[in-house]
């Protein structure tokens, strides 16, 4: 396989939106949230997918979801409300 093949499955199997929010160099937090909410909607479209395919049971979707949203929601905590605080 080609690199130019290869960066075109990635880019196909994991897709990146570019930011349009506020990009202050002295708080990047904004930016690494975004990239964290990305990363967490494609998983869940995958999850989707197996679970819509029988590969994985509806409980287990939701478990993964639920964990994962869990996950997200510790991120946003750290990133974003600590810049609200100080």
């Amino acid at each position: 396989m080609t690199q130019e093949s290869d960066n075109g499955k990635n880019n196909f199997l994991y897709p990146k939106a570019s930011y349009r929010g506020d990009l202050s160099p002295s708080n990047p937090n904004n930016l690494v949230f975004n990239a964290n909410l990305q990363e967490f909607a494609q998983k869940v479209a995958y999850i989707c997918a197996l679970e819509t395919n029988g590969k994985i049971s509806t409980e287990e979707a939701y478990n993964q979801i639920k964990k994962l949203w869990h996950q997200l929601k510790t991120t946003k905590k750290v990133l974003l409300e600590q810049d609200d605080s100080e």
